[in-house]
């Protein structure tokens, strides 16, 4: 999802990193909130998504972002923005689909090169959904509190899905900027308020 502004953008990411033949599937998700970015964290699939059609999902409302797989949470980024900590909240967003070319970075850190003799290469999606504020649409609607989405329930994961988001973790987090000292000597401010 992207809010096409480029100096202030607001984009949330699900990206497929590719893999080496035998090898688990990488996700990548980042976070952009008012033109920062670089907020990535991977995780190594624990299927095959090639094999099947899946679910990914991004739920976004004034507590937090979730990204799911399968209804499974992988990543959470919460609402901080008390703290300081800019937050997707004031521009639209459409959906976007690429396939790239990123090769001296996604494939195991550029290891990893396209064999462009596979092309072309395919991306197919079914059952597509998309609920929310359309645009343009009434102002009022992204900051309505009556939406469902801004229910009671949905203001933090349920005791299952933290459950899940812990196996997730701890058995299929495979890169989280919030660790990454190299590129932030200083942790990230979300980071030590809690993501």
């Amino acid at each position: 999802m992207n809010s096409d502004t480029d100096a202030v953008r607001d984009e949330l990411d699900f990206e497929f990193l590719g893999n080496r033949t035998g090898q688990p599937y990488t996700v990548q998700t980042n976070v952009f909130a008012h033109g920062k970015g670089d907020r990535e964290q991977r995780v190594n699939l624990w299927f095959d998504p090639a094999a099947d059609y899946h679910l990914y999902t991004i739920f976004w409302n004034h507590q937090h972002i979730v990204f799911y797989v399968d209804d499974v949470p992988i990543r959470v980024y919460k609402n901080n923005e008390a703290r300081g900590i800019p937050f997707p909240k004031l521009q639209p967003m459409g959906v976007y689909s690429t396939l790239w070319e990123a090769d001296d970075w996604a494939t195991r850190g550029g290891l990893e090169k396209i064999n462009w003799s596979r092309a072309p290469f395919y991306a197919y999606y079914k059952d597509f959904d998309i609920e929310g504020c359309p645009v343009p649409g009434p102002a009022t609607c992204a900051s309505n509190r009556g939406n469902w989405w801004e229910g009671a329930t949905y203001q933090a994961l349920n005791a299952l899905e933290a459950r899940k988001y812990r196996w997730v973790r701890i058995n299929h987090m495979i890169y989280d900027y919030c660790a990454d000292k190299s590129r932030y000597p200083t942790t990230p401010p979300e980071c030590a308020a809690g993501i």
